[in-house]
């Protein structure tokens, strides 16, 4: 906690901030492909295709660990725009593993698609397929992933969210969360709204950020998705990061960087190095997506 909030407080905050990204949730709403990669065999913001205008940004960090267990890929085809980013869980190159056949499993099934009708369905249907191929694939090791994705198709941006990953949203110089996340802090925020647990109990679990909820988990869960498409606006920015970022650079931060001049991939590239600047011996990886909304001034 910063500047001297009480743990009461702090729970005061974060319903209120849940009520407002429940109000921005509410609000109505042969295939080219670009792609754009990070993470395991490729350099980060490296291109695919002839990208004149790059679609997005995407800048990575290890932290202060050994191994890059972060997987971050973007494409652009006919449907639409899938960035996703997957933050593995595991020693060794269990995590890894896990983050790669995730963020595979999803495009695998995405790129053929002309249109998508029902990005809900799809993002629920393709998690559950890498969970199960993680699963299968690390069988009696320790291990998984958390995993962001958004689909942009015009004025329309979907999500889905395992785990500690945020999804946020620049609007006029200013960031809007979208993402809740699945930690723990969350679950008792969800807990004590429901009358499951006293508010004593809630404060107490304030500080713990820990996913409950990750691919690769035995009894996993839903994922989180918005109930309704998040329309864009003109000069929307999307940001997408896994904890390696949004843990070691505030708001005000992350605002600053995105409200300025410089394209998305700078944009990316200065947000991870800001992060891998922060003092620590136990920083996490970080990926970051920039996307700049494609949509034309509108017109009452």
């Amino acid at each position: 906690m910063t500047g001297g909030m009480t743990p009461t407080v702090c729970l005061a905050v974060i319903l209120a901030m849940a009520a407002a990204v429940r109000l921005i949730l509410s609000v109505k709403s042969g295939v080219t492909m670009e792609r754009a990669q990070g993470g395991m065999e490729r350099p980060y913001g490296q291109t695919w295709g002839k990208v004149e205008k790059p679609f997005c940004g995407l800048g990575q960090t290890t932290g202060s660990q050994v191994v890059q267990a972060d997987c971050a890929q973007a494409v652009r085809t006919g449907a639409g725009i899938m960035a996703i980013i997957a933050d593995g869980i595991g020693k060794e190159n269990t995590g890894k593993v896990c983050a790669q056949i995730a963020v595979d499993t999803l495009l695998d099934r995405y790129e053929p698609y002309r249109m998508l009708n029902n990005p809900e369905y799809f993002f629920r249907t393709a998690v559950y397929e890498a969970n199960l191929r993680i699963q299968k694939t690390i069988g009696e090791r320790k291990g998984g992933t958390c995993l962001a994705a958004v689909f942009l198709n015009g004025q329309a941006m979907h999500y889905a969210l395992a785990g500690d990953l945020r999804i946020a949203l620049l609007r006029g110089g200013e960031l809007i969360p979208i993402s809740e996340g699945q930690t723990m802090d969350v679950l008792a925020v969800h807990a004590y709204e429901e009358g499951k647990i006293s508010k004593k109990e809630a404060v107490w679990s304030m500080e713990e950020k820990r996913a409950w909820n990750y691919l690769g988990l035995d009894g996993f869960h839903e994922i989180e998705t918005a109930e309704r498409p998040i329309r864009l606006k003109a000069g929307d920015q999307i940001f997408l990061a896994s904890k390696g970022i949004w843990q070691e650079l505030s708001w005000a931060e992350i605002e600053d960087v995105l409200i300025s001049p410089m394209n998305p991939q700078e944009k990316a590239e200065r947000l991870a190095a800001m992060a891998d600047r922060k003092p620590g011996s136990s920083k996490e990886n970080g990926s970051v997506f920039i996307i700049e909304a494609e949509v034309g001034n509108e017109t009452d």
